[in-house]
């Protein structure tokens, strides 16, 4: 028999351990589905033959390799040079209910002088991994922070899980675009994405 006082005691328990139990849950993931972003005849932004889909497929596959190493397990939407549509990228990552959604892409103005890495979340946890991997991609790279922001981007928002957008420079700024054609500028932004999704794993 539980007495009167030792309900008063339980009720506020109970209560506390759902709240964490559900914050825990929120950060927990299993995996890490990577979205290079556009690909097939979708070229995303480009100039001469530098093309944001080849970019943003080499970065998430060094991404791949340093995520593995540190024992996280991951999953590609693709790893090829093939189209895959926004709901397509959607429902890949819905399948795996206990992951974060990261999606690689280089960025393109019409102001060439645009510059900088920018991570862009919807989310509440998004916002908290946007903001370690946007803290990671600067610190690897000297180049102007343009900060971690909300945005309605498709595959993001309709994420279900926490979900970032990753952009690594600008395309078409004759300077960020001679340096994204060089192998360590990719593996450096790489470097920083897997340095802030492990810091973020680490928050729990």
């Amino acid at each position: 028999m539980i007495h009167r006082t030792t309900h008063k005691f339980l009720l506020p328990l109970v209560i506390l351990l759902t709240v964490l139990t559900g914050m825990a849950e929120a950060k927990y993931f299993r995996y890490v589905v990577i979205d290079p972003g556009h690909g097939g005849h979708d070229r995303g932004g480009h100039d001469g033959k530098v093309y944001e889909k080849h970019l943003a497929l080499d970065t998430a596959l060094r991404l791949e390799y340093l995520l593995k190493q540190r024992g996280i397990r991951t999953k590609m939407t693709r790893r090829s040079d093939v189209f895959i549509s926004l709901p397509g990228r959607v429902a890949f990552g819905k399948r795996y209910s206990k992951s974060i959604f990261v999606s690689i892409h280089f960025n393109h103005a019409w102001r060439k002088e645009a510059s900088g890495l920018e991570t862009f979340y919807y989310g509440a946890e998004g916002k908290k991994l946007a903001n370690y991997v946007q803290q990671g991609i600067t610190s690897k790279l000297r180049t102007p922070n343009r900060g971690a922001k909300f945005a309605r981007f498709y595959v993001i928002r309709n994420a279900t899980n926490p979900a970032i957008l990753v952009e690594g420079g600008f395309v078409s700024n004759k300077r960020e675009r001679e340096r994204m054609k060089k192998a360590w500028f990719r593996q450096s932004l790489a470097e920083g994405i897997a340095e802030g999704i492990v810091k973020y794993k680490r928050s729990w």
